[in-house]
């Protein structure tokens, strides 16, 4: 019984949870951390502005500011030191 209320508790707190965004270190919007594929903000969307592998704006991209293995901004760089911010939205 405990473990079952204990999971619709769960499960009501995080339905209404918004994912957390993740934002450059100059500011710039870089979308939302969601798995949802079909999210035109989510870095999942493949084909989505923050989630293409084109995208300048995409963390996905390899040859982009944040995607790079050698920028500074990247995500991808475990030596950054202005790696994107995750900020959370509740």
């Amino acid at each position: 019984m405990r473990y079952l209320i204990a999971l619709l508790l769960l499960v009501t707190f995080t339905a209404h949870a918004q994912p957390p965004i993740l934002v450059g270190s100059d500011g710039e919007y870089l979308g939302t951390l969601s798995g949802n594929k079909y999210d035109p903000d989510s870095t999942s969307n493949p084909y989505g502005q923050y989630g293409s592998r084109y995208s300048p704006d995409s963390i996905n991209n390899p040859y982009g500011r944040y995607g790079s293995r050698y920028s500074n901004e990247s995500v991808s760089n475990p030596y950054a030191t202005d790696a994107p911010r995750i900020i959370g939205r509740d």
